[in-house]
Protein backbone atom coordinates (compact mmCIF):
# COMPACT_ATOMS: atom_id res chain seq x y z
CA UNK A 1 0.00 0.00 0.00
CA UNK A 2 1.03 3.61 -0.48
CA UNK A 3 2.50 5.39 2.54
CA UNK A 4 0.06 7.61 4.42
CA UNK A 5 -3.50 7.23 5.65
CA UNK A 6 -5.17 4.14 4.24
CA UNK A 7 -7.51 5.04 1.35
CA UNK A 8 -11.05 5.97 2.33
CA UNK A 9 -12.45 3.00 0.40
CA UNK A 10 -10.21 0.62 2.41
CA UNK A 11 -11.11 2.40 5.63
CA UNK A 12 -14.81 2.00 4.97
CA UNK A 13 -14.88 -1.62 3.84
CA UNK A 14 -12.01 -3.22 5.81
CA UNK A 15 -12.05 -1.17 9.02
CA UNK A 16 -15.37 0.57 9.71
CA UNK A 17 -17.59 -2.19 8.28
CA UNK A 18 -15.90 -4.75 10.58
CA UNK A 19 -17.02 -2.88 13.71
CA UNK A 20 -20.45 -4.02 14.92
CA UNK A 21 -20.58 -3.70 18.72
CA UNK A 22 -22.34 -0.53 19.94
CA UNK A 23 -22.61 1.10 23.39
CA UNK A 24 -25.20 3.71 24.38
CA UNK A 25 -22.45 5.67 26.17
CA UNK A 26 -20.70 6.27 22.82
CA UNK A 27 -22.48 9.26 21.28
CA UNK A 28 -20.04 9.72 18.40
CA UNK A 29 -17.87 6.81 17.34
CA UNK A 30 -15.54 5.77 14.51
CA UNK A 31 -16.26 7.33 11.13
CA UNK A 32 -14.65 9.01 8.16
CA UNK A 33 -13.42 12.45 9.23
CA UNK A 34 -14.20 11.87 12.91
CA UNK A 35 -11.09 12.66 14.94
CA UNK A 36 -12.71 12.33 18.36
CA UNK A 37 -15.04 9.88 20.09
CA UNK A 38 -17.67 11.43 22.36
CA UNK A 39 -18.93 9.48 25.37
CA UNK A 40 -21.55 10.28 28.01
CA UNK A 41 -21.05 9.84 31.75
CA UNK A 42 -23.38 9.98 34.76
CA UNK A 43 -22.76 12.12 37.85
CA UNK A 44 -21.63 9.32 40.16
CA UNK A 45 -19.29 7.63 37.67
CA UNK A 46 -15.76 8.28 36.47
CA UNK A 47 -13.95 7.40 33.28
CA UNK A 48 -10.95 5.06 33.62
CA UNK A 49 -8.50 5.28 30.71
CA UNK A 50 -5.53 3.10 29.79
CA UNK A 51 -3.29 2.68 26.75
CA UNK A 52 -0.95 -0.11 25.61
CA UNK A 53 1.09 -0.92 22.51
CA UNK A 54 1.61 -4.46 21.21
CA UNK A 55 5.15 -4.88 19.93
CA UNK A 56 6.22 -8.40 20.96
CA UNK A 57 4.02 -10.42 18.62
CA UNK A 58 3.20 -10.46 14.92
CA UNK A 59 0.40 -13.04 14.86
CA UNK A 60 -3.15 -12.36 16.10
CA UNK A 61 -2.05 -8.97 17.41
CA UNK A 62 -5.61 -7.67 17.22
CA UNK A 63 -6.72 -10.13 19.89
CA UNK A 64 -3.72 -9.41 22.10
CA UNK A 65 -4.05 -5.64 21.77
CA UNK A 66 -7.66 -5.67 22.95
CA UNK A 67 -7.16 -7.98 25.91
CA UNK A 68 -4.04 -6.24 27.22
CA UNK A 69 -5.82 -2.88 27.42
CA UNK A 70 -9.18 -4.13 28.68
CA UNK A 71 -7.39 -6.11 31.38
CA UNK A 72 -5.83 -2.89 32.67
CA UNK A 73 -9.26 -1.31 32.94
CA UNK A 74 -10.80 -4.33 34.64
CA UNK A 75 -8.01 -4.57 37.21
CA UNK A 76 -8.92 -1.03 38.30
CA UNK A 77 -12.49 -2.10 38.96
CA UNK A 78 -13.82 -0.49 35.78
CA UNK A 79 -16.29 -1.84 33.25
CA UNK A 80 -14.68 -1.56 29.79
CA UNK A 81 -16.79 0.57 27.45
CA UNK A 82 -14.81 1.45 24.33
CA UNK A 83 -11.38 1.47 22.72
CA UNK A 84 -9.50 3.74 20.32
CA UNK A 85 -6.95 2.09 18.03
CA UNK A 86 -3.82 3.52 16.42
CA UNK A 87 -2.52 1.15 13.74
CA UNK A 88 0.86 1.76 12.10
CA UNK A 89 1.18 -0.58 9.13
CA UNK A 90 4.15 -1.44 6.85
CA UNK A 91 3.91 -0.69 3.11
CA UNK A 92 3.94 -4.44 2.31
CA UNK A 93 0.62 -5.02 4.09
CA UNK A 94 -2.37 -6.20 2.07
CA UNK A 95 -5.93 -4.99 2.57
CA UNK A 96 -7.03 -8.48 3.63
CA UNK A 97 -4.50 -8.38 6.47
CA UNK A 98 -5.92 -5.06 7.69
CA UNK A 99 -9.41 -6.51 7.61
CA UNK A 100 -8.29 -9.57 9.59
CA UNK A 101 -6.70 -7.42 12.30
CA UNK A 102 -9.90 -5.39 12.74
CA UNK A 103 -11.99 -8.57 12.72
CA UNK A 104 -9.77 -10.02 15.46
CA UNK A 105 -10.29 -6.88 17.53
CA UNK A 106 -14.04 -6.88 17.01
CA UNK A 107 -14.20 -10.59 17.92
CA UNK A 108 -12.36 -9.87 21.18
CA UNK A 109 -14.52 -6.82 21.95
CA UNK A 110 -17.92 -8.25 21.13
CA UNK A 111 -18.30 -10.82 23.99
CA UNK A 112 -17.31 -8.07 26.47
CA UNK A 113 -19.71 -5.56 24.88
CA UNK A 114 -16.93 -3.08 24.09
CA UNK A 115 -17.18 -0.68 21.14
CA UNK A 116 -14.30 0.25 18.85
CA UNK A 117 -15.04 3.97 18.95
CA UNK A 118 -12.31 5.39 16.74
CA UNK A 119 -8.62 5.60 16.01
CA UNK A 120 -6.10 6.11 13.23
CA UNK A 121 -4.90 3.74 10.50
CA UNK A 122 -1.70 4.65 8.66
CA UNK A 123 0.78 2.98 6.33
CA UNK A 124 4.36 4.02 7.09
CA UNK A 125 7.89 2.94 6.22
CA UNK A 126 8.82 3.55 9.87
CA UNK A 127 7.66 0.02 10.79
CA UNK A 128 8.37 -3.40 9.28
CA UNK A 129 5.34 -5.09 10.85
CA UNK A 130 1.98 -3.87 12.19
CA UNK A 131 2.17 -1.93 15.46
CA UNK A 132 -1.09 -1.45 17.35
CA UNK A 133 -1.62 0.98 20.22
CA UNK A 134 -4.99 0.69 21.95
CA UNK A 135 -6.49 3.21 24.36
CA UNK A 136 -9.22 1.73 26.50
CA UNK A 137 -12.03 3.69 28.13
CA UNK A 138 -13.96 2.22 31.03
CA UNK A 139 -16.40 3.45 33.64
CA UNK A 140 -16.64 2.87 37.37
CA UNK A 141 -18.55 4.18 40.35
CA UNK A 142 -16.49 6.80 42.15
CA UNK A 143 -16.38 4.75 45.35
CA UNK A 144 -15.52 1.45 43.65
CA UNK A 145 -12.11 2.25 42.14
CA UNK A 146 -9.52 -0.42 42.92
CA UNK A 147 -5.78 0.21 42.55
CA UNK A 148 -2.50 -1.54 43.33
CA UNK A 149 -2.10 0.67 46.43
CA UNK A 150 -4.68 -1.05 48.62
CA UNK A 151 -2.78 -4.08 49.96
CA UNK A 152 -2.50 -4.32 53.76
CA UNK A 153 -0.38 -6.59 56.00
CA UNK A 154 -2.10 -9.84 56.91
CA UNK A 155 -4.15 -10.07 53.71
CA UNK A 156 -4.10 -13.01 51.30
CA UNK A 157 -2.66 -12.84 47.79
CA UNK A 158 -4.79 -14.69 45.22
CA UNK A 159 -3.85 -15.45 41.60
CA UNK A 160 -6.30 -16.39 38.85
CA UNK A 161 -5.69 -19.08 36.23
CA UNK A 162 -2.01 -19.78 35.36
CA UNK A 163 1.11 -17.70 34.80
CA UNK A 164 2.79 -17.36 31.40
CA UNK A 165 -0.34 -17.79 29.29
CA UNK A 166 0.32 -14.89 26.93
CA UNK A 167 4.04 -15.56 26.52
CA UNK A 168 3.47 -19.27 25.97
CA UNK A 169 0.86 -18.59 23.29
CA UNK A 170 3.09 -16.05 21.51
CA UNK A 171 6.11 -18.35 21.53
CA UNK A 172 4.08 -21.32 20.31
CA UNK A 173 2.83 -19.27 17.35
CA UNK A 174 6.05 -17.44 16.50
CA UNK A 175 8.41 -20.41 17.01
CA UNK A 176 6.18 -23.33 16.10
CA UNK A 177 8.61 -24.98 13.68
CA UNK A 178 11.46 -24.95 16.20
CA UNK A 179 9.28 -26.31 18.99
CA UNK A 180 7.98 -29.14 16.81
CA UNK A 181 11.54 -30.53 16.61
CA UNK A 182 11.17 -31.57 20.26
CA UNK A 183 7.50 -31.58 21.24
CA UNK A 184 4.40 -33.30 19.80
CA UNK A 185 1.99 -31.23 17.74
CA UNK A 186 -0.83 -31.54 20.29
CA UNK A 187 1.29 -29.77 22.93
CA UNK A 188 2.07 -26.86 20.59
CA UNK A 189 -1.56 -26.69 19.45
CA UNK A 190 -2.77 -26.41 23.04
CA UNK A 191 -0.11 -23.80 23.87
CA UNK A 192 -1.15 -21.68 20.88
CA UNK A 193 -4.74 -21.83 22.12
CA UNK A 194 -3.83 -20.26 25.48
CA UNK A 195 -4.98 -16.95 24.02
CA UNK A 196 -8.53 -18.05 24.87
CA UNK A 197 -7.64 -17.37 28.52
CA UNK A 198 -6.22 -13.86 28.06
CA UNK A 199 -9.15 -11.82 29.38
CA UNK A 200 -9.24 -11.14 33.13
CA UNK A 201 -12.42 -9.06 32.85
CA UNK A 202 -14.65 -11.84 34.32
CA UNK A 203 -12.50 -12.48 37.41
CA UNK A 204 -11.97 -8.76 37.99
CA UNK A 205 -15.74 -8.24 37.99
CA UNK A 206 -16.23 -11.06 40.51
CA UNK A 207 -13.34 -9.86 42.68
CA UNK A 208 -14.67 -6.31 42.66
CA UNK A 209 -17.91 -7.55 44.18
CA UNK A 210 -16.07 -9.69 46.76
CA UNK A 211 -14.25 -7.02 48.75
CA UNK A 212 -10.76 -7.05 47.24
CA UNK A 213 -8.65 -4.04 48.20
CA UNK A 214 -6.02 -4.26 45.43
CA UNK A 215 -5.70 -5.84 41.99
CA UNK A 216 -2.93 -5.98 39.41
CA UNK A 217 -2.90 -7.79 36.06
CA UNK A 218 0.23 -9.82 35.38
CA UNK A 219 1.87 -8.54 32.18
CA UNK A 220 5.48 -7.70 31.20
CA UNK A 221 8.00 -8.97 33.72
CA UNK A 222 5.80 -11.92 34.59
CA UNK A 223 4.51 -12.88 38.02
CA UNK A 224 7.74 -11.83 39.75
CA UNK A 225 7.48 -8.37 38.20
CA UNK A 226 3.78 -8.04 39.05
CA UNK A 227 4.31 -9.06 42.67
CA UNK A 228 7.10 -6.50 43.03
CA UNK A 229 4.97 -3.74 41.50
CA UNK A 230 2.00 -4.56 43.74
CA UNK A 231 4.14 -4.52 46.88
CA UNK A 232 6.03 -1.38 45.84
CA UNK A 233 2.82 0.50 45.09
CA UNK A 234 1.28 -0.44 48.45
CA UNK A 235 4.51 -0.03 50.44
CA UNK A 236 4.32 -3.53 51.93
CA UNK A 237 6.21 -6.79 52.06
CA UNK A 238 5.29 -10.16 50.58
CA UNK A 239 5.68 -13.82 51.43
CA UNK A 240 4.89 -15.94 48.36
CA UNK A 241 5.11 -19.73 48.03
CA UNK A 242 6.63 -20.62 44.66
CA UNK A 243 5.01 -24.05 44.43
CA UNK A 244 1.57 -22.55 44.92
CA UNK A 245 1.94 -20.37 41.82
CA UNK A 246 -0.12 -22.22 39.15
CA UNK A 247 1.64 -22.96 35.86
CA UNK A 248 0.71 -25.17 32.90
CA UNK A 249 3.00 -27.96 31.75
CA UNK A 250 3.07 -26.46 28.24
CA UNK A 251 4.59 -23.28 29.68
CA UNK A 252 7.22 -25.27 31.59
CA UNK A 253 8.23 -27.22 28.47
CA UNK A 254 8.41 -24.20 26.14
CA UNK A 255 10.36 -22.10 28.66
CA UNK A 256 12.78 -25.00 29.18
CA UNK A 257 13.27 -25.27 25.40
CA UNK A 258 14.32 -21.62 25.16
CA UNK A 259 16.12 -21.49 28.50
CA UNK A 260 13.96 -18.72 29.97
CA UNK A 261 12.38 -18.18 33.38
CA UNK A 262 8.58 -18.74 33.26
CA UNK A 263 8.16 -16.54 36.34
CA UNK A 264 9.50 -13.59 34.33
CA UNK A 265 7.38 -14.29 31.21
CA UNK A 266 4.57 -11.96 30.12
CA UNK A 267 1.40 -13.32 31.67
CA UNK A 268 -1.76 -11.55 30.53
CA UNK A 269 -4.63 -13.79 31.59
CA UNK A 270 -3.57 -13.89 35.25
CA UNK A 271 -4.86 -11.42 37.83
CA UNK A 272 -3.35 -10.73 41.25
CA UNK A 273 -5.98 -9.96 43.90
CA UNK A 274 -5.51 -8.97 47.53
CA UNK A 275 -8.26 -9.71 50.04
CA UNK A 276 -8.94 -10.44 53.70
CA UNK A 277 -10.47 -13.82 52.80
CA UNK A 278 -8.46 -15.55 50.10
CA UNK A 279 -10.23 -18.90 50.32
CA UNK A 280 -13.60 -17.17 50.16
CA UNK A 281 -12.55 -15.34 46.98
CA UNK A 282 -11.21 -18.57 45.45
CA UNK A 283 -14.61 -20.14 46.12
CA UNK A 284 -16.43 -17.22 44.47
CA UNK A 285 -14.21 -17.45 41.40
CA UNK A 286 -14.54 -21.22 41.14
CA UNK A 287 -18.33 -20.83 41.16
CA UNK A 288 -17.79 -18.75 38.01
CA UNK A 289 -15.56 -21.55 36.65
CA UNK A 290 -12.42 -19.41 37.00
CA UNK A 291 -9.44 -21.27 38.56
CA UNK A 292 -7.74 -19.35 41.37
CA UNK A 293 -5.18 -20.05 44.10
CA UNK A 294 -4.03 -18.41 47.33
CA UNK A 295 -0.27 -18.03 46.75
CA UNK A 296 0.86 -16.06 49.80
CA UNK A 297 0.45 -13.20 52.25
CA UNK A 298 1.01 -9.48 52.48
CA UNK A 299 3.53 -8.71 55.26
CA UNK A 300 4.80 -5.71 57.21
CA UNK A 301 8.02 -4.06 56.07
CA UNK A 302 9.68 -4.09 52.66
CA UNK A 303 10.94 -7.67 52.34
CA UNK A 304 9.43 -9.36 49.26
CA UNK A 305 10.24 -13.03 49.71
CA UNK A 306 9.58 -16.10 47.55
CA UNK A 307 9.74 -19.41 49.43
CA UNK A 308 10.64 -22.66 47.64
CA UNK A 309 10.78 -25.44 50.25
CA UNK A 310 13.78 -24.52 52.42
CA UNK A 311 15.03 -21.80 50.09
CA UNK A 312 14.05 -18.15 50.56
CA UNK A 313 14.89 -15.58 47.90
CA UNK A 314 14.21 -11.87 47.67
CA UNK A 315 12.29 -10.46 44.74
CA UNK A 316 14.07 -7.79 42.71
CA UNK A 317 12.64 -4.92 40.63
CA UNK A 318 11.27 -6.14 37.27
CA UNK A 319 13.71 -6.83 34.46
CA UNK A 320 13.16 -7.06 30.71
CA UNK A 321 10.54 -9.68 29.97
CA UNK A 322 11.82 -13.18 29.21
CA UNK A 323 9.90 -13.11 25.92
CA UNK A 324 12.41 -10.65 24.46
CA UNK A 325 15.25 -13.08 25.10
CA UNK A 326 13.68 -15.26 22.42
CA UNK A 327 12.05 -12.78 20.05
CA UNK A 328 14.64 -10.02 20.47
Amino acid sequence: MKIGKVPESVLKRSVLKQIHTRREEVLIGAGVGEDCAILSLSDDEVFVVSTDPVTGASKEIGTLAVHVTLNDLASSGAEPVAILVSALLPPEIQEQEIREIIQEMEAACSPLHVQIAGGHTEVTAAVNRPILTVMGIGKAKRDHIITTKGARPGQDVVLSKWIGLEGTSILAKEKEKELLTRYPSHLIREAKAFDRYLSIVPEAATAGKSGVTAMHDVTEGGIFGALWELAESSGVGLEIHLKKIPIRQETIEICEFFGINPYELISSGSLLMVTDDGLGLVGELEREKIPATVIGKIREGNDRIVINEEERRFLEPPRADALYQVLG
